[in-house]
């Protein structure tokens, strides 16, 4: 019988951001696809908890820190090629959101998005790519943008400008990494049921939330939308796809 090219089996798979919502979900079904999992976070009891979910209660899988904290991030790169061998796939699902008027926008709240959405994750990347900790057979790195980083929105101005730089970055990071086959792609949801969206100020009465759901033409989406597409991306089934942004959005940009 021909091998299942969606199986994570024999995977090392590292999720940022796995202590709730989108992350976490990554996280269970890239294990029950197979993969070992090691997820990152800054809530220890969170992560506990999602361990739990992906019925591995060894906590050796868990590094709960500030992805912001760079020399720290280091650290623990290399304590988990140590342990587990080296990397297949990193799926960067850890970010901020809000929704803040052009007017109040300021230096300090820029470089704190720009921090945690892009300098956070592209450093762990640069990390984790090379020869001493990803694998000699290749893989995948896929960075969670969103589509407010390829349309607007009233009041998402930093969040699209960090949510873009992913996406232009993904496609020269992909044309870089190629010669060793390290795949690397953005996927952009729309907006997910998640306790993040649910603390979102259009989540505060039912009209505002009736608006947001009509711009999806299929409905809001759920974690498992996102990361069934992440599982194929890191999976050998995307073997030819690289430089890419996918967009899971429920036809959200198709108006």
């Amino acid at each position: 019988m021909a091998e299942n090219p969606f199986s994570l089996d024999k995977k090392l798979v590292i999720v940022t951001g796995a202590s709730s919502g989108i992350g976490r979900q990554c996280a269970i079904l890239c294990r029950q696809n197979g993969a070992e999992v090691i997820i990152m976070g800054r809530n220890t009891d969170r992560l506990e908890e999602t361990l739990r979910l992906m019925s591995v209660p060894a906590n050796h899988n868990l590094y709960s820190f500030d992805l912001n904290k760079f020399e720290k991030t280091e650290e623990v790169i290399t304590e988990i090629v140590n342990r587990h061998g080296k990397i297949s796939g990193l799926i960067n699902c850890a970010g901020i959101s809000t929704t803040l008027p052009f007017n109040m926008v300021r230096p300090e709240k820029l470089s704190e998005f720009f921090s945690t959405n892009v300098q956070a994750a592209i450093n762990i990347t640069r990390i984790v790519h090379r020869q001493a900790n990803f694998s000699e057979k290749g893989g995948s790195i896929i960075f969670l943008a969103s589509v407010m980083g390829e349309v607007g929105e009233v009041g998402k101005s930093i969040y699209s400008i960090t949510k873009g730089a992913l996406i232009a970055g993904a496609k020269s990071l992909a044309l870089e990494l190629a010669p060793r086959k390290i795949r690397v792609n953005c996927i952009s949801p729309g907006v997910v049921i998640t306790p993040m969206s649910d603390s979102a100020i259009y989540s505060r009465n039912e009209e505002s939330l009736n608006k947001i759901r009509n711009l999806h033409p299929l409905g809001l989406g759920l974690p498992d939308d996102v990361a069934n597409a992440c599982v194929y991306l890191l999976s050998d089934a995307s073997r030819w796809v690289t430089g890419t942004n996918l967009l899971i959005d429920g036809g959200y940009t198709a108006r």
